[in-house]
């Protein structure tokens, strides 16, 4: 797909530094360099400054560093300067709304008393559209490998803490010797046509009217076709022919990737599975137009930066090519 590079957090070119992540005298000297910069997560969300906005890359003596509790993660270069991420999630603001943070769109920001000001911490999902392609990629990566952090913090083998190497890009166990590595999860998002219309769902638990794209995990032993194809006829009996790879996108919410595929449906009878998706549905190529521009009463069209919406938008305008 010609355009597959497109989708938010699409890729930048960012110069990921790996040759430098097992060079401990290298990575010294990048650390102390004065151009050094880091980003900063608290609790996965980024910190931006400015209405469209920019993601803030701050020197790393900055005061606020002082809440860190974990070693930072080499993201990459930029402009032969190293960038890091730390995370601050220890943090505690006064007044925290714990219901807004578990809300299924966070819009609640925060504001730590030793940042500049309109320098705040935002929601990755509400940036999708909005941070320029080396901030959507600096922030994806950060939010992800800091997640696997969060959760892989004992080793899988022996269940002993494990201890950062790589410049955050590995873990070790000092017991049995263990080595993991961050995970990403592969996940199929497909967009089924059948003629004039399309093949969208709905979860459990989505705001109103919103349908998307059928979607699920790659299992172990299985290829991107086979994947779309048991995921489609387990969650709406519609059974499969010709599928195709179309385009990707990490999806750190927390560490997957969505490969997004064209499935080609060989039959219309859907046959709900209830522990799945709440709803699923036909929409004609009119449906999906009237819903993008607002004027469906009766859906939502996928949120804008996801896949599953730019899959759509391609689809209406004849560009899957």
């Amino acid at each position: 797909m010609r355009h597959a590079e497109e989708v938010s957090f699409g890729g930048s070119g960012l110069d990921r530094a790996a040759e430098i992540r097992g060079d401990i005298p290298a990575l010294a000297a990048a650390m102390q360099s004065p151009g050094a910069r880091t980003v900063v997560l608290w609790r996965g969300k980024p910190l931006v400054r400015g209405d469209r906005p920019d993601l803030v890359r701050l020197p790393l003596d900055h005061p606020v560093l002082a809440e860190a509790r974990a070693e930072p993660v080499l993201l990459g270069r930029e402009a032969g300067e190293a960038v890091f991420a730390h995370d601050i999630s220890a943090w505690v603001p006064a007044g925290l709304d714990t219901a807004a943070l578990g809300s299924f769109l966070d819009q609640s920001e925060q504001v730590h008393p030793a940042l500049a000001e309109g320098e705040r911490f935002v929601e990755l999902r509400t940036l999708l559209t909005r941070l320029d392609p080396r901030d959507a990629e600096l922030a994806a990566t950060a939010k992800a490998i800091r997640q696997w952090h969060a959760t892989h913090g004992f080793c899988a083998r022996c269940g002993a803490a494990s201890d950062v190497f790589m410049a955050g890009w590995q873990r070790i166990c000092p017991s049995c010797g263990g080595q993991h590595f961050p995970r990403t999860d592969p996940v199929v998002i497909m967009l089924i046509t059948r003629g004039n219309s399309c093949l969208l769902g709905r979860s459990h638990g989505w705001p109103q009217g919103m349908y998307s794209c059928l979607a699920g995990f790659v299992e172990p032993g299985e290829t991107i076709e086979a994947a779309v194809r048991r995921e489609v006829a387990e969650e709406a009996g519609i059974t499969v022919g010709p599928v195709r790879y179309l385009a990707s996108q990490p999806w750190p919410f927390p560490a997957s990737l969505m490969i997004g595929c064209h499935g080609e449906a060989l039959n219309e009878e859907i046959t709900l599975d209830p522990a799945e998706l709440e709803a699923a549905r036909w929409v004609s190529r009119e449906e999906v137009a009237d819903a993008f521009a607002g004027r469906n009463p009766e859906m939502l069209p996928a949120r804008k930066g996801a896949i599953a919406h730019f899959l759509l938008r391609n689809w209406l305008a004849d560009r899957l090519d």
